[in-house]
């Protein structure tokens, strides 16, 4: 993908029709709660941690202005569209609040020093969060039996596709001139994978559940067990093994017992 000449078509806010939404459809489900609240707040703090990834590839002035002018843009578009459909289905939430709580929190992981060593094992953890929110989106589309929820869960899903082609294809570039190793491409994804449970997206699940009270705890294990199920783990080991750039066979032979430790892990 020539970034230099990535369309500029987006979609906007105005295009989601929040007047459509199903409001009596969808406001008992506290588990749709969760995801789209969570959501909601990674996204509106990607450009706390767009700054650091301007800053670790300072130089690059292509990739720069991608980031800037593309990738962060997006991310934040994300957010508000999240918040916008909760405050139409939970008029009463005060997420204002509950994202101060959440960002207190993830400032300290945006951090430069949390970065990868170098710049072509940055992209490759890149990857792995874009596997996560693509996977993550087309997860909540599928639960989603809301029909405008369902439509902006899959266009935000589509996006991150497009980041993660971005950022696989900047790896690329950066691959051949750091000469990285594949063992170098494992350490990376094995790091970033470790750092999950205390990652942005177990940050903003704790802030989300706790509008709901004393039921927090219980709604996040049912959470889980009803996300486990729609969650397209095919999908997740294709993405995360790509950057190993693997011979087609040996990818196969990879995916299908990783597929079946990711499974068991989930359930």
């Amino acid at each position: 993908m020539d970034i230099t000449h990535a369309s500029t078509a987006h979609w906007s806010l105005d295009q989601i029709g929040y007047e459509r939404i199903d409001v009596e459809r969808v406001r008992p489900r506290d588990e749709l709660f969760l995801l789209v609240c969570s959501a909601s707040f990674i996204e509106s703090g990607s450009d706390t941690y767009t700054r650091n990834l301007i800053d670790y590839f300072a130089g690059d002035a292509e990739f720069g202005h991608w980031l800037q002018d593309r990738w962060e843009p997006e991310e934040l578009q994300h957010g508000r569209a999240l918040r916008t459909y909760l405050q139409h289905v939970w008029p009463d939430f005060d997420w204002d609040a509950a994202y101060a709580g959440f960002f207190a929190e993830y400032a300290q992981l945006c951090v430069v020093e949390e970065l990868e060593p170098t710049r072509s094992q940055e992209l490759v953890a890149r990857c792995i969060v874009e596997t996560g929110t693509t996977t993550y989106y087309q997860a909540l589309a599928a639960l989603a039996d809301e029909p405008v929820l369902h439509a902006l869960a899959s266009r935000i899903r589509a996006d991150e596709v497009g980041h993660y082609k971005q950022f696989y294809h900047q790896f690329l570039k950066y691959r051949e001139r750091e000469g990285l190793g594949r063992a170098q491409v494992i350490a990376a994804i094995w790091r970033r994978v470790a750092e999950l449970r205390r990652s942005d997206s177990d940050i903003a699940l704790r802030h989300a559940a706790g509008a709901l009270g004393g039921r927090a705890e219980a709604l996040r294990d049912q959470l889980y067990a009803t996300l486990a199920q729609r969650y397209p783990v095919d999908l997740a080991v294709r993405m995360a093994l790509k950057p190993l750039r693997l011979r087609a066979g040996l990818q196969r032979c990879a995916e299908r017992p990783l597929g079946a430790v990711m499974r068991r892990l989930m359930h």
